[in-house]
């Protein structure tokens, strides 16, 4: 019988924490156990441990008195783990901790239990470190504090304690990870006792005395091989456009700023539950009153409206994850004309309670309520407040409550539409709600806001992208500037309308900026900043307005959503997993996320099977639940030339389509192209006639709408008419550039690669496939390589250079 060799073990870099409780051996048995199970409990709530774990990017391994965990995503998480451990610790004094962190190598092991293990140079290591502390200390070894060091946020806590002498003669240089109340500021007894060396630059571990030179050699040598093999491998990383730590990760209580505050959702004590949107309204305006104050970063109010529900609240675990330091929570009872309000200010750093009072007043007095609450916690915070930020608290909304409630039944509306071209039911309702508000108080400022803000929408989202549709929107922009020219909302609905309508970027920036002078907290202001940006393809600066609106809105799915795109669109398709990782994370039942991120490896490396199986999971538990993946479902069945699932998707598929990033195909088209994949040319044909009717007589109605147009080159292509639908592709494209917009432009002009290549145009589709390949857009390896459109290029010497050109193992980074 032969023996098949095994190959090598292959490292992989962990980044490790171990943790041991000190004075373990000496607690009885039952104490032990206790304690451990107490431990237990404070690592897994910590947001790094629990983040690190729905990514599957963590393995713990139980170490008798303590555990160490392995990160694998990057340097910072065993710190920011440590940091989390340590701020729970300091309201239990019996449970004494020391931690010691390392970045190495290590090998993946099954033990005699079955179970996985890790072995090699990184845990030895790590455990030298573990082994130089003493109680409450964390300590790090310099290789990994020379990483961290190059992050502002994390200088503070790094302390160099030099070298000393560990086990087996060798020098091991540590640092100290502490700053106020985290971690231990004493040097360890052990660094005390043992010899010590001047810190200097040189490598983290080194031979020791004569006696044990050749073996110390060895090993230093080997152990600075690897090290530096890894901060090649980080350098790379450093030198190279990544994700900041405002898209990957989430902040902790030890760095976030003191003037920083999330009000969260207010309790509903109502009898009548329908009273709750009285109680989202009182929450509401005491966020909006201390959003206009410049001093104070205040979260938005669709992170906050996350934590709504019965659920008790770990108030330090929810500041951790918004990035604040303190909290105002609060309840509402509404009965009859009386309405009794709670409120209490929380520095969530020390669970402590700052301020809290009680009303019961008559329910007009409501909004002076508010007033009263915001201007409390301003105080309270100790935040600057100007004149015009004074008299802003202090303005209220409306005069009619009746006005009000209608007006946050269609706010909820709108926000619910997430810019996707569904919920036309949705943007419709709210413009009634909102027009009925405004009937009864003509002078509702924010009910003019959201009603330009929908009527941009519907337009904008090519859900009617007519005239009349542009002249309402700005109608009710000219109504909230008349009504206050100076107000932050209506510049805001100015530059919303500019983009959304015309394109205009020029003067949309110019109202935005006005905007954010006035609403210094507002997320959206930043938001729209960053599409602009992205639309003249100033990638990079549109990376970082977005970013700086996750700092006040750090768990607006959208706007991460919005990252990804971005990244999508750049075929950066590895900092696109990583934030579809953090959507998921954040969101574990959002089955649209979850199938958006297996997509990604369909369109990096051509590899349909993530995709098939996530989507497949969703449709045997219930296929009408697959309707909100529809799309994609369809898109893999056609990659998949499967006719079968194809027509499963159809059934499922919404009335008005497969829209494309704002292309809107006609659901005709999506029949054509699945009886074209079956075989059956007829029915083909005369599905792709049925949606030339559709698109003929949308472009009769909106002449000017290139992404329609260059709909109707596609169907020309596929319909034999083959110089028609080559000029209306080109014609498309210039009405649309890429010069001008960046992402619908882009798209626009691969549509025309595709009506070269579908109208049997070989020459002309290499030609504007050259072009698409070079810049950023929705092209991309899968599709090329999957898709029936390139069907007729397959074989293309041309093409295939092409297609390889994208392939992720072809040098370049993705």
């Amino acid at each position: 019988m032969s023996i098949e060799a095994k190959p090598d073990l292959q490292p992989e870099i962990a980044h490790i924490l171990l943790i041991d409780v000190v004075g373990y051996s000496k607690l009885l048995v039952n104490e032990q156990v206790e304690l451990l199970q107490e431990l237990n409990r404070i690592v897994r709530a910590t947001p790094t441990f629990r983040a690190a774990e729905s990514q599957g990017k963590l393995i713990r391994i139980p170490t008798g008195d303590g555990m160490a965990l392995l990160f694998f995503q990057n340097l910072q998480q065993p710190a920011q783990c440590a940091l989390e451990i340590s701020g729970a610790l300091q309201d239990r004094p019996h449970l004494q901790l020391r931690m010691g962190i390392h970045s190495g190598p290590v090998n993946q092991v099954v033990d005699v239990n079955d179970q996985v293990n890790v072995a090699g140079a990184g845990m030895n290591v790590a455990q030298r470190v573990l082994d130089c502390g003493d109680a409450g200390h964390i300590l790090l070894s310099k290789h990994l504090a020379d990483d961290l060091q190059h992050y502002r946020h994390w200088q503070p806590y790094l302390h160099d304690l030099g070298e000393c002498e560990v086990k087996h003669g060798l020098r091991l240089h540590v640092f100290n990870l502490c700053k106020d109340n985290f971690g231990n500021p004493h040097l360890p007894d052990k660094l005390k006792r043992a010899k010590r060396w001047k810190p200097s630059a040189g490598a983290g571990v080194r031979p020791a005395p004569p006696r044990f030179l050749r073996s110390a050699l060895i090993t230093a040598v080997a152990l600075a091989a690897i090290a530096l093999a890894f901060s090649f491998f980080v350098l790379l990383r450093k030198s190279s456009p990544g994700i900041s730590r405002a898209v990957s990760e989430r902040p902790t209580l030890a760095h976030v700023p003191d003037k920083s505050i999330a009000v969260l959702p207010f309790e509903n004590l109502s009898d009548e539950k329908r009273n709750a949107f009285f109680a989202d309204g009182v929450q509401d305006e005491i966020l909006n009153h201390l959003a206009k104050v410049a001093d104070l970063k205040v979260i938005s109010r669709t992170s906050v409206m996350q934590y709504k529900g019965g659920a008790p609240r770990n108030l330090r675990e929810i500041a951790n994850e918004l990035g604040v330091a303190h909290v105002v929570e609060g309840t509402v009872q509404r009965v009859a004309d009386r309405v009794r309000v709670s409120a209490q200010l929380i520095d969530a750093r020390t669970d402590m309670h700052l301020w809290a009072e009680h009303y019961d007043r008559q329910v007009a007095d409501v909004f002076g309520i508010q007033t009263e609450i915001a201007e409390k916690v301003v105080s309270q915070l100790r935040a600057k407040l100007s004149p015009q930020e004074k008299a802003a608290i202090e303005e209220r909304p409306t005069q009619d409550l009746a006005a009000y409630d209608l007006y946050l039944r269609a706010r909820d509306l709108v926000d619910a539409i997430a810019f996707t071209a569904t919920g036309t039911e949705n943007l419709v309702e709210a413009t009634r709600l909102l027009d009925e508000a405004i009937a009864r108080d003509p002078k509702f400022l924010l009910a003019y806001y959201h009603l330009a803000r929908a009527h941009d929408i519907m337009y904008f989202l090519g859900i009617d992208h007519t005239p009349e549709r542009l002249a309402l929107a700005e109608k009710a922009v000219r109504a909230a500037l008349e009504l206050r020219p100076d107000s932050g909302e209506a510049h805001l609905a100015q530059g919303q309308h500019f983009y959304w309508g015309y394109r205009d970027y020029d003067r949309a920036r110019s109202e935005l900026n006005i905007a954010r002078r006035a609403l210094p907290n507002e997320p959206l202001a930043m938001v729209l900043s960053g599409y602009i940006d992205r639309r003249q393809g100033r990638w990079d600066e549109s990376t970082s307005e977005l970013e700086r609106a996750l700092e006040l809105d750090p768990r607006n799915l959208f706007i991460l959503q919005q990252v990804s795109y971005s990244y999508e669109y750049q075929r950066r398709f590895k900092d696109m997993a990583a934030v579809l990782d953090r959507v998921v994370a954040i969101n574990p039942n959002d089955l649209t996320t979850r199938v958006q991120r297996a997509f990604v490896d369909l369109q990096w490396r051509g590899d349909a099977k993530p995709l098939h199986n996530a989507i497949e999971a969703i449709v045997a538990r219930d296929e009408k639940a697959a309707a909100p993946i529809s799309d994609r479902w369809l898109f893999l069945a056609l990659c998949e030339h499967d006719k079968i699932a194809a027509e499963r998707a159809l059934a499922v598929l919404a009335r008005d389509g497969c829209h494309d990033e704002g292309i809107p195909f006609p659901r005709a088209w999506c029949e054509g192209m699945v009886e074209q994949i079956g075989g059956d040319q007829t029915a083909a044909q005369a599905s792709f006639t049925r949606a030339r009717e559709e698109i003929e007589s949308l472009l009769l109605e909106q002449p000017d709408y290139a992404e329609g147009l260059c709909v109707l080159a596609m169907i020309d292509a596929v319909l034999g008419k083959r110089d028609q639908a080559i000029q209306e592709a080109r014609r498309a494209s210039e009405m649309l550039p890429v010069t001008k917009d960046a992402l619908n432009g882009a798209r626009v002009a691969d549509y025309r690669a595709i009506t070269h290549a579908l109208a049997g145009d070989k020459k002309g589709a290499i030609e504007q496939l050259s072009n698409a390949v070079q810049r950023p857009g929705g092209l991309n390896y899968g599709q090329l390589r999957l898709h029936p459109y390139f069907d007729g290029l397959r074989g293309n010497p041309d093409f295939e250079r092409l297609v390889n050109a994208l392939a992720p193992d072809n040098g370049r980074k993705r």
